[in-house]
């Protein structure tokens, strides 16, 4: 299998959610180039195709990609978001190869509408899937890694990369559910950074931009020519960095990638403070500081880091 120098993965074993197709299936083909063996997984079962002949499925089908160029790969069809198929997932990636290293959730849904028109049923399934299945998995990996640094005796080699969204960077009007869940595995993740870093775990975040099925009606069809500026592949190499030894001193973050553009973003910080002349604020004194702080600043303007929809490649 074509690998870089030195192939910075080689003896890791990872896991991708979601990997069938799009973005997770790119990330799975980049982590097995580097040389890591893949536990690929997407929900679902083998069925068949336009032909009417059985099919492997999309797991099957990357997993039997990377081992047809010579790397290893075990395809898992379980539901992430179901808390005993996400443990026998890892387990199904320590029994076949020994031991998990990098854990990458990438497994998700859309259900979209505006907050008036949401039910019941499109807001619990998008939180489920990706907000619960992104602790799922990170659960059983973090006990993983915590029973090898006490069998060992010290650090371990982790790797979490977490897939959050633009979506609840900006604030997105017809996602609330999407915007949600993915702030929510910002939360997770800084969590998990600093609860992981002395067992030798790190873990970060991305925000994706990509035309994958799942949002084909977000992005549309690509211009013809060259290589599409939303193409997973965009993504990948970042997912493959930081796996990998080089990015030990990344944890706790969160990057914006696409077309060729990787974003670092900064850690909310406090604007203004201000402080009660009494024991408490009464009605009148906030009105006194904060009607006056708010009345010069933009119109509509929110927490939301809009400003990140116009980043691109300089």
């Amino acid at each position: 299998m074509a690998t870089p120098s030195g192939a910075p993965l080689e003896g890791l074993t990872a896991i991708v959610t979601g990997a069938g197709r799009g973005l997770g299936r790119a990330e799975a083909l980049e982590l097995a180039r580097l040389g890591a063996a893949v536990v690929v997984n997407d929900y679902g079962q083998p069925g068949r195709d336009g032909s009417g002949a059985s099919s492997a499925g999309p797991a099957e089908e990357t997993a039997a990609e990377i081992r047809a160029v010579g790397g290893h790969a075990r395809a898992h069809t379980g539901d992430v978001a179901d808390f005993q198929q996400a443990q026998q997932m890892v387990q199904l990636a320590i029994e076949e190869f020994g031991k998990l290293d990098i854990l990458v959730n990438n497994a998700g849904i859309l259900r979209d509408r505006m907050v008036f028109s949401m039910t019941e049923d499109e807001w619990d399934s998008v939180i489920r899937v990706h907000l619960k299945g992104h602790f799922n998995t990170t659960r059983f990996a973090a006990a993983h890694w915590r029973e090898r640094f006490k069998a060992d005796g010290g650090p371990v080699y982790g790797r979490i990369v977490n897939t959050s969204s633009e979506a609840f960077l900006a604030g997105s009007a017809g996602q609330p559910n999407y915007a949600a869940a993915k702030g929510g595995i910002v939360g997770l993740t800084t969590s998990t950074a600093l609860a992981l870093a002395k067992y030798g775990v790190t873990a970060n975040a991305i925000c994706p931009r990509a035309r994958t099925r799942m949002t084909e009606d977000v992005f549309g069809e690509p211009a013809e020519g060259g290589l599409d500026p939303l193409a997973p592949e965009h993504v990948a190499p970042l997912v493959g960095y930081l796996a990998s030894p080089a990015a030990a001193r990344i944890n706790g973050q969160l990057l914006v990638v696409h077309g060729g553009m990787v974003a670092v973003v900064d850690r909310p910080r406090v604007r203004a403070q201000f402080d009660s002349k009494q024991d408490t604020f009464s009605y009148d004194e906030l009105d006194a500081v904060l009607t006056a702080h708010y009345a010069d600043r933009p119109p509509g303007e929110t927490f939301a880091a809009t400003e990140v929809l116009g980043l691109k490649r300089a």
